[in-house]
């Protein structure tokens, strides 16, 4: 099995062979209308967001230090991976670069609704960074299993999906059953013999591709060149009931059932109004 790379598909298309299917695909131009496409360099961040922050695992890190650390990476040192900037919270600005948002194929999607706009639903829009070596500290899947959007503006990064079906091969940790105790990169085969069975699938995304990652894949990612990328979420009505799953999985872990009980019910009407204005 490989993934497929498409063109100039409509959406239509893309809704049909891809995302009621739940087939991972990488899009060979969907960024081109953005006007970040091209645009976002390690330069052009140093130049213009030089002095935005970021944490790491505790220490703080410059927009400047970040791209010095990543663009003198390599396999056998590696700089910290991934370094994350929040646009709505760090570089607000960016958003007049990346519109429309949704590429034009990733709607509907429930999360640009103000039902959503208030509180926190696992969704995030953000900037990836990293350099050669980087790799994804751990196999998963998005929380809220939401669908995730890649789009790589500068750089390669190698890509690792599993098929559906494959869950018990990839030994999901007892208490977070979104992430594998397996390090796919060295894989401990004594350890985790099922694993042996798995058949993962490998595949290069370069500047401006766009991957596609519908809710419950299994996926992990390793850059193989400074990288630059982003990132959002999608919901609507094929992956609301997961996400409602996990809604009330993740707000009881406080154990305060009143209030779980609370953010669920304001989800599910959220949700609900979202269906009725499509």
């Amino acid at each position: 099995m490989e993934v497929q790379r498409v063109g100039d598909i409509s959406h239509k298309e893309f809704m049909e062979e891809f995302y009621k299917p739940g087939i991972p695909v990488v899009f060979k131009n969907a960024t081109k209308v953005w006007k970040a496409n091209g645009v976002f360099t390690p330069d052009w961040f140093r130049e213009n967001y030089g002095d935005r922050t970021t944490d790491f695992k505790g220490k703080t890190y410059t927009m400047r230090e970040v791209m010095d650390r990543v663009e003198n990476s390599s396999e056998t040192n590696p700089a910290p991976y991934p370094f994350l900037f929040s646009i709505p919270e760090i570089l607000p600005e960016l958003f007049s670069m990346l519109q429309p948002l949704n590429l034009n194929y990733a709607s509907p999607n429930w999360l640009e609704s103000k039902w959503f706009q208030r509180g926190y639903w696992g969704s995030a829009t953000e900037i990836f960074v990293g350099g050669p070596g980087g790799k994804f500290p751990y196999l998963h899947l998005d929380y809220y299993h939401l669908n995730a959007w890649i789009n790589q503006l500068y750089g390669e990064k190698r890509f690792t999906v599993f098929p559906r079906g494959q869950e018990h091969l990839l030994y999901p940790k007892a208490d977070d059953p979104w992430r594998s105790e397996l390090n796919i990169f060295k894989p401990d085969y004594e350890k985790y013999p099922l694993y042996k069975e798995a058949t993962p699938i490998h595949f290069t995304v370069g500047a401006g591709e766009t991957l596609f990652i519908p809710a419950g894949t299994w996926h992990t990612a390793y850059s193989l060149s400074p990288t630059i990328s982003v990132a959002f979420d999608q919901l609507n009505s094929k992956n609301f009931n997961d996400f409602l799953k996990d809604v009330w999985t993740f707000k009881k872990r406080d154990n305060n059932l009143i209030k779980a009980s609370a953010i669920y019910t304001y989800a599910w009407l959220a949700g609900q109004a979202c269906r009725m204005s499509e």
